[in-house]
């Protein structure tokens, strides 16, 4: 019998195995991103649980479970600055085994000062493995495939966001917060093992990177006014991200919404449209540009922003499916013009960038936290949209002179 593969053309067949492996090669991207961020968002989905547990306002409690952000910019800053001496795939592996540590000992703090301590912790680990998947992304993608496999990452992160509050809510609702946490710790070491088999072996930096020591690399992309731009922009991006999605929690579990802590997962389902729009960012720049995209994606999130300050749970919830979507997208596409943009060691700009980012999200859980609590969820919206229309200014400062080229 004739064996069906023998019909097909040679250039037909090997541009269909390229799909495939390219298939698998976003899945897994997106699928590490998963497993690597699932643990910082998915705790602000038991939030009101977790202020109950510990006795505290709803800004102390915030500011605990966002310390994870402080332990990020650290450990970003510091992975940009001794990133280049580090095996990627052994770093990345390595970060998600250790990350299961901190996430098993939340599962016991006794105070709220431990439990800060141990996201802080948490956050350490998660960003060296972020920043050397993003090096190693950079590094090994070609120009035009970078912007893809930025968008997949992001991709990962929106599903992480997604799927980790729906799982946290619902294994605190049923079994209680310390098992939420002993299921999220088994789900780094899973994280640990996709790294070391999916990523190839050979993670060393290309020699012309090696050649720049790790502080005047950081310096020469902070004399770049457009990564300088970018870098404002993340941290502007987080804060926003940050201060809507945790203290959302609170005006949805209080009158007139009064949502029970099960139903508050399945808000989150609001993430589900940015899974499919995330993914097409890396076309959308090729075809407007970092500046008229990244402004697009703010806008749709601006446009979000009124609606959270209505008193039923419909609109509410479309005004948080649009801030996720842009928002997502905003970043997916800073992401990648960081990648793209970086004259030298695009992994320190990934980890000057990250820096920021997640600076922005502990200032952002630390300010609207303090907003909301002693003036309201108005003016901390406000406070938000304020964030989101600095961003877009500073997007004025995108040029992307790659991008005809990528």
């Amino acid at each position: 019998m004739t064996n069906p593969a023998s019909l097909i053309h040679p250039s037909a067949k090997a541009q269909a195995d390229n799909m495939h492996g390219a298939f698998w090669r976003h899945a897994s991207i997106a699928l590490m991103a998963f497993l690597t961020l699932v643990d910082l968002f998915a705790t602000q989905a038991i939030l009101p649980s977790l202020a109950a547990h510990y006795k505290v306002g709803a800004a102390a409690m915030g500011l605990a479970v966002n310390a994870s952000t402080f332990g990020m910019a650290i450990g970003a800053l510091a992975t940009a600055l001794a990133g280049h001496r580090l095996d990627r795939r052994a770093g990345v592996a390595a970060s998600l085994a250790l990350l299961a540590v901190p996430t098993l000992l939340l599962a016991s703090a006794p105070d709220l000062a431990t439990f800060a301590a141990l996201r802080v912790a948490q956050g350490l680990a998660i960003a060296c493995a972020f920043v050397l998947a993003l090096s190693y992304l950079a590094e090994h993608c070609s120009a035009r495939a970078a912007a893809g496999a930025f968008a997949m990452y992001v991709t990962g992160n929106v599903a992480s966001n997604l799927f980790g509050r729906l799982f946290s809510a619902a294994l605190a609702d049923h079994f209680g917060l310390a098992a939420n946490f002993q299921v999220f710790a088994a789900m780094n070491l899973a994280g640990a093992l996709l790294a070391w088999f999916s990523l190839r072996p050979s993670m060393a930096m290309p020699m012309q990177h090696t050649q720049v020591a790790p502080l005047a690399a950081l310096r020469e992309h902070l004399r770049q006014p457009a990564l300088r731009a970018s870098f404002g922009i993340g941290f502007l991006l987080l804060f926003a991200f940050i201060g809507t999605f945790s203290y959302v929690n609170f005006v949805l579990r209080a009158e007139p919404i009064a949502l029970a802590p099960m139903s508050l997962g399945f808000v989150y389902f609001v993430f589900a449209p940015a899974l499919i729009t995330t993914p097409l960012a890396g076309r959308v720049v090729e075809r407007l540009g970092t500046r008229r995209a990244f402004r697009a994606s703010l806008a749709i999130a601006g446009i979000g922003l009124p609606l959270l300050l209505a008193s039923q749970l419909a609109p509410v919830l479309a005004g948080l499916t649009l801030i996720g979507a842009g928002t997502f997208f905003a970043q997916a596409t800073a992401t990648g013009f960081v990648g793209r943009n970086a004259s030298s060691d695009p992994g320190s700009a990934s980890g000057l960038y990250l820096a920021s980012y997640f600076s922005g999200g502990l200032a952002g859980a630390a300010v609207v936290g303090m907003v909301y609590e002693h003036l309201g969820w108005p003016p901390a919206v406000a406070v938000i949209a304020t964030t989101l229309a600095l961003a877009a200014a500073l997007a004025g400062r995108l040029d992307d002179p790659r991008r005809t080229a990528a």
